[in-house]
C-alpha cells in the first residue's frame, strides 16, 4: 500500500475546514480541527524571565511550547522576547489559565490572543476616508500615484502641469483606481523638503479636480497645515512617510474624520539610504507603527481609520525590502489595513539590474508577492498593468469571484 504522504500547504482556516471536508469529517468538527491544525508562531517582547519560565510551563501543559532565552533556566529575570508555539484554541486556553497568573501572564496571554485573531481574521474590514467607507480583504484596494512635483525619482513627476495631473488622475481611475495619492514634495532617497506654500500651489488644484472623479483623494505629505487644507478642499486620507510624528498631525486628522496611512521610516529622505541598519528589521519596524497606531488612537483615531506600511525603499537595504516583503503578513497582527508601495523602487532595480522606467514587470512580482502575503492596497504608477496583476493575484488568493 503506498501512502502518498504529503506535506499541506495551508493558509486558511476555511482551506483547511474544506480538505477536512473532503475526508468527510463530521461538519461539527471541522472548525476545531482546523485551528488545531494551523500553528501559529506569536513573539512577544519584553517578557520578565519569572514570566518566561511560567509561559513555557503553561504552554507545554497545553500542547504548545515557548522559546526563551538559555538564562530563564538560571532564574535571569532580566526581560527578553518569548516566542509562542501554538495554534488558536491554545492561546485562548493559556488565557483562561492565566487569569489566576501571576507575573502578568493574563495580559500577554491577552495581547497574543488579539494578535492571532487580528493576523488570522478572514472577515473583511473597512477603511473609513471622512465617511466614504472602502471595503478591506475582499479585493485588493489600488492607489495610483499623482507625482506633482519636478523630481520625483521614477521619472514621472509632472512639476507645474495641473492639468497632465487632472488627466493623469482621471485616467486611473478609469483603469480601476480605488485611491489617487496627490504628493507635491518628492521624498526620493537624497531629497530636500520644500515650504508649505509651495507645497499647497502643487497639490490643491489637482485635489480640487480629482475630488469629483469619485475615487477618494489621498495627499501624500507630513505637513499637518498641508493635509489639513487638502482634507478641507476634498482629500479623504493622509499618506504620511513620518508616520503622523509632525506636531499637530495627529489633531488634524482627528478632527477632519479622514483617514491615515502610517509608514515607516528610518531617517529622512535626503539620508535614509546612507547606511540603513537594524538589530533586529522586524521587530523594529514593528514596534515603531504600534506606538503611532497607539498615538493615533489615543488622539482620536480609530483603528478602522488607519493603514499601515512598512516603508518598503524608505530607510532599507534591498535585503531589508526583500525581508519586508517575505514577512508581510506580520504586519496584519497590527488589526489595521496593510498597505505596501513597491512600485518602480531601486531594490528592484538592483535585483534586476533596469533603470526605473523598465521596472514594469518586477513591480508586478513584488505586487503580487506583497497580496499573498497579505497587503490591502498596493500603491502604484502602473494603475492599468496592475489592476489586472491585482485581480489576477486575488483570483488566486481570495478566490475567483466573477463579480469583480
Amino acid at each position: 500500500m503506498v501512502h502518498r504522504a504529503r506535506v499541506l500547504d495551508i493558509r486558511s482556516d476555511t482551506e483547511m475546514s474544506a480538505e477536512m471536508a473532503t475526508l468527510g469529517v463530521h461538519p461539527a468538527a471541522t472548525g476545531r480541527l482546523a485551528q488545531k491544525a494551523r500553528m501559529r508562531p506569536v513573539r512577544l517582547d519584553d517578557v520578565s524571565g519569572p514570566a518566561a519560565a511560567l509561559l513555557k510551563q503553561e504552554m507545554l501543559a497545553l500542547g504548545g511550547d515557548c522559546a526563551v532565552h538559555r538564562s530563564v533556566a538560571d532564574f535571569d529575570p532580566a526581560p527578553r522576547p518569548v516566542i509562542l508555539l501554538g495554534d488558536l484554541r491554545v492561546y485562548q486556553r493559556l488565557l483562561e489559565h492565566a487569569a489566576l497568573q501571576p507575573h502578568g501572564l493574563e495580559a500577554l496571554a491577552r495581547a497574543s490572543v488579539e494578535a492571532v485573531q487580528a493576523a488570522a481574521s478572514e472577515e473583511p474590514r473597512t477603511l473609513d476616508c471622512a465617511g466614504r467607507v472602502l471595503e478591506l480583504g475582499r479585493r485588493t484596494l489600488l492607489m495610483g500615484i499623482v507625482n506633482v512635483t519636478p523630481d520625483s525619482f521614477s521619472g514621472d513627476g509632472l512639476a507645474d502641469d495641473v492639468e497632465a495631473a487632472i488627466a493623469q488622475g482621471e485616467g486611473f481611475v478609469e483603469a480601476g483606481c480605488d485611491i489617487i495619492d496627490v504628493g507635491g514634495e518628492s521624498t526620493r532617497p537624497g531629497s530636500e523638503g520644500v515650504s508649505v506654500d509651495e507645497e499647497l500651489e502643487r497639490v490643491l488644484p489637482v485635489i480640487e479636480a480629482l475630488a469629483e472623479t469619485g475615487a477618494v483623494i489621498s495627499v501624500d505629505t507630513s505637513k499637518p497645515e498641508v493635509a489639513e487644507v487638502a482634507l478641507a478642499v476634498g482629500a479623504a486620507l493622509v499618506n504620511d512617510i513620518y508616520g503622523l510624528r509632525a506636531p499637530g498631525m495627529l489633531d488634524v486628522i482627528a478632527s477632519t474624520g479622514g483617514a491615515a496611512c502610517v509608514m515607516h521610516m528610518q531617517g529622512a529622505p535626503r539620508d535614509m539610504q546612507a547606511a540603513p541598519a537594524y538589530e533586529d528589521l522586524m521587530g523594529e519596524v514593528f514596534e515603531f507603527l504600534a506606538r503611532r497606531i497607539e498615538a493615533a488612537v489615543e488622539a482620536g483615531i480609530g483603528r478602522e481609520r488607519l493603514l499601515v506600511d512598512p516603508g518598503f525603499g524608505f530607510g532599507k537595504t534591498v535585503e531589508h525590502n526583500l525581508t519586508i516583503l517575505r514577512r508581510l503578513r506580520e504586519f496584519r497582527s497590527l488589526g489595521c489595513g496593510v498597505a505596501v508601495g513597491t512600485s518602480r523602487k531601486s531594490t528592484i532595480g538592483k535585483v534586476l539590474d533596469v533603470p526605473a522606467d523598465e521596472r514594469l514587470m518586477g513591480t508586478a512580482a513584488t505586487c503580487a508577492i506583497a497580496i499573498a502575503n497579505g497587503a490591502d492596497l498596493i500603491r502604484v504608477h502602473d494603475v492599468a498593468e496592475m489592476a489586472q496583476v491585482a485581480r489576477m493575484a486575488d483570483a488566486i488568493v481570495r478566490g475567483w469571484c466573477d463579480e469583480q
